[in-house]
């Protein structure tokens, strides 16, 4: 079992410490800040540090762009179970300088997942669009981020 499987699956980590410590975020020191037990509103906690920022002083887009990247998915892994899913596409539209800690607010609205659930029932699939962002310590949006992500059944292959 690899480390990343044996992180997600343990049943003595709660679900905010197997994000803090999903290997690829170990470095980034992030902070889980809200996690709602259904998973449909996460908010974490991205650090402002010299090694997470370019030269001009503001948060490397890389470094939004990898915790990003597997959110929206994370939940839909959890709200969605039985199906197999991953983030189809990743859009990020950086708006002001990450000149402070960014806090990344990502929900899923029931409507969002009323209509997954329906897609699922009626096509066995769905690609929905998920749009959240990071906000600077003020409040203020700084990166728009748009994910598109693939729900399919378990075991799916693309048919070339």
């Amino acid at each position: 079992m690899n480390i990343r499987r044996f992180i997600w699956t343990t049943k003595w980590l709660s679900d905010k410490r197997r994000i803090e410590w999903y290997p690829p975020f170990w470095l980034m020191r992030l902070k889980v800040v809200e996690l709602s037990p259904c998973w449909r509103t996460i908010k974490i906690l991205l650090p402002q540090s010299w090694i997470a920022s370019n030269t001009g002083g503001s948060l490397f887009g890389g470094y939004q762009a990898c915790l990003a990247d597997p959110i929206a998915a994370m939940a839909c892994v959890k709200v969605f179970p039985d199906y197999s899913v991953w983030t189809r596409s990743l859009y990020l539209d950086f708006m002001v300088e990450g000149v402070t800690d960014l806090e990344l607010h990502f929900a899923m609205s029931s409507e969002q997942e009323q209509q997954i659930r329906l897609e699922l029932i009626q096509k066995g699939r769905s690609t929905p669009e998920f749009e959240y962002g990071y906000y600077l310590a003020d409040g203020t949006l700084c990166t728009l981020i748009k994910a598109r992500i693939a729900i399919r059944p378990k075991g799916y292959k693309l048919k070339p």
